[in-house]
This record gives C-alpha cells, structure tokens and sequence, in this order.
C-alpha cells in the first residue's frame, strides 16, 4: 500500500483544499448551543458531524479537519456550563477530543484525505492566568491528537499573537506539522500588533503553515494575507500560506469582525456569499500565493465544491460532488423555462449582482466596536 502524501508534500506539489464551517452549520440544524459554542455534540450526536464532515469529503476537502474548536477544558465549564451526557457523566476535555478525532479519522479513510487536529484560543488567557496554566489547557487536547496519531495539528482562532505563541510551542511538543490561523483582519491582533509582525512570529515560533482565519470575510482576509506574505518576506521567511475565512461578506466590520456586527450570530443569512463568490476567492487566494484554501464559520459544502472546482486544473481533482454541477450553470440549458435555460452562462453569474428581498435593509451595519480584549475586567473568571 503507498503511504499517504503529508500536508508537506501535498503543499509542495499544489493547492490543498481545506473543509468549511462546522459550529454554526451544527448551531443550524439543532446540535450546538449559541453563546457558548462548545463542541459535545462530537460525543451526544457523533453521526451529526460525520454525516458534515462526509459532505465536506465529497466536496472536494482534502483534510477532514477534527471538530476539537473550542475544547480546551476551561471553555467546555466556561461560565458555569456543565455538560453531561446521557447517563449523566460529565463530558470533559479528553471525551471531546477522542470523540472528534475519532470521527474525522473514519471519514478519512473513505477518501484520500489527511487529518487535522486543532486548538483555539482559551477564556484562561483572556482572563490573564498565567502561560503554564494556559498551555496546560493546550496540552490536554494535543495529547490526544498525538495518540490518534492525526497528520498534523492546527492552531487558530487566535486574536493575540502572544497567546498564539504559546499555543505553537505547546503544538511543537507533539512532533507533528504545526498550522497556525489567527482571526485578525488588516488592522492586526487585538494588542495592536500588525498583521506582517504577527505572521513572522507565528512561524519564528514554529509553524510551517501561517495564516487567518474566521472573523472576516474573504476578500478582506485576502488583504491580511497580503499583508502577511509582506512581513514574511521582508524577514526572509517563507512558510505556506494558510487561508480559511468565514462565508459571510462583511465589509463593514470593525476590527473584532463579524462577531462585532449586530446581527452575528442569529442574523447572518443575508450576508452568505455564493457560490460564485467561493470560486472567485479561491483563484484570487491563488494567485496570491496561498496554498492551503478553505473555509470556516458559515462555509458550507457547496462553498468547498465551488473552491474545488476553482482549482480543478490545479489540482487535477473532480470531486463526486461535482458531477451533479455542470459548470456556469451549465445543467440549466435543460430547464423547462427559455428564460432559466438563458441563465446557462459564466458571463451572467459573473455578472450578477444578488438582491436580499429586503427592501428597507441597509447594506451596510454598525459595527459595536466595545474595544476589549485581554486583561479587560469583562473576561475576568
């Protein structure tokens, strides 16, 4: 049997395809509680996230990405939570984590795809408790990405660079590939830090992969990583680069993102991009250099399948998903309506620019701009 091409390997030769967005798809079918956005549902309802991570395979990703976000212990009894499962035992760190990586191992295997395991930032570092207790957090999850032996481990989510240091180091220790996304835009880390500082900490601390994700939306995330690729190479650095935006357009966000915008997190229909959007992003993320292209908050499988289909001649992949999507629209010539059957163009969907039905809707929020972050007496535990 051939060994299985490393995430190195698989960089070396092109693009790799990342998965989407899996907590606020779960908040949307029923098995994620909004607010404190805990992954258990790895442990209460594991075919939920095996049926999405199958969705995301057939798209086109070529990593089955564990759903470990958010599941350091500190966060899963954050603000009183007690999670139990259904005998009544409590659900812990070392449940979520064997569950998730579970999960995504089994889907893997039913294609070529490699596994990730991550971690995210923690209420412990928000509250200011000090670096061993904070890394000890970490460390509880990585332990258990190196015993399933998953192919490489990912830091993101990350809006301190100090905090992402931290993690990296802890991500080291497993002997793995390390990735790291923060979620930070233009204006870099919420201490002020800019983005071109942050990449060249991000991968002087250790990571083969740097990048963004969440928070933003992808073109404006393309101009972090531009940003990023900037400061990198002013410092002689050259690691991957590593995208995964969320699926929202949200050109008015504040510098916190799209958690920021009033209607995040129970409102953010309108602003789903299409389809089209996910294929435009994917080629200008390429020519931007970017390597590993993907997906977070509210990316769905047909955002990945259109990213797949962006990169098709780079990738030499046509994924299952794709034969039932002619490209451009291409199945409608066989619509009943002459008026749908003239939709089967690439210059029309190009071209079209989508209404929301709304007709009072503003096209722009207001950002709430509280301007806290770590250290605040608001994160205090």
């Amino acid at each position: 049997t051939a060994t299985k091409k490393g995430i190195l390997q698989r960089l070396a030769e092109g693009p790799v395809i990342g998965d989407g967005g899996f907590l606020f798809e779960l908040e949307k079918r029923g098995y994620i509680t909004a607010g404190p956005f805990t992954p258990e549902v790895v442990v209460e309802h594991p075919e939920a996230v095996k049926q999405l991570h199958r969705e995301f395979l057939r798209c086109g990703s070529d990593v089955m990405q564990a759903f470990t976000y958010y599941a350091t212990e500190d966060k899963l009894t954050h603000r009183g939570q007690n999670l139990l499962d259904k005998n009544g035992a409590v659900i812990g760190v070392k449940a979520v984590n064997e569950s998730a990586t579970k999960i995504a191992k089994e889907v893997a295997a039913e294609g070529d795809a490699l596994t990730l395991g991550s971690l995210s930032q923690t209420p412990s570092y928000l509250a200011g408790k000090p670096k061993a207790q904070v890394q000890n957090e970490y460390r509880n999850q990585v332990k258990v990405f190196v015993s399933a032996n998953l192919d490489f481990v990912l830091a993101e989510y990350f809006e301190h660079i100090e905090e992402m240091e931290w993690a990296i180091e802890v991500c080291k220790e497993s002997g793995k590939v390390v990735a790291a996304t923060m979620c930070i835009g233009p204006e870099g880390d919420m201490h002020g830090v800019s983005a071109e500082e942050c990449a060249v900490r991000m991968c002087r601390a250790g990571a083969s992969l740097v990048g963004a994700n969440c928070h933003f939306d992808p073109f404006v995330t393309l101009k972090t990583m531009a940003k990023m690729k900037e400061g990198l190479e002013a410092a002689g650095l050259s690691p991957y680069l590593m995208c995964q935006p969320i699926g929202y357009l949200t050109p008015d966000a504040g510098k916190q993102g799209h958690i920021d915008l009033p209607e995040f997190p129970f409102a953010l229909e309108p602003r789903i991009m299409t389809r089209f959007d996910a294929h435009r992003f994917a080629r200008e993320a390429l020519d931007l250099g970017i390597h590993y292209i993907g997906g977070c908050c509210g990316f769905q499988p047909y955002h990945i399948r259109a990213i797949a289909e962006a990169l098709r001649e780079e990738t030499g992949k046509y994924p299952e998903a794709c034969k039932k999507h002619l490209p451009w629209g291409e199945g409608l010539q066989k619509h009943t309506k002459p008026w749908i059957r003239a939709r089967a163009s690439k210059t029309y969907w190009e071209n079209l620019d989508p209404s929301t039905g709304r007709p009072f809707s503003r096209a722009m929020s207001k950002p709430d701009n509280w301007d806290v972050s770590q250290g605040d007496s608001h994160f205090k535990q």
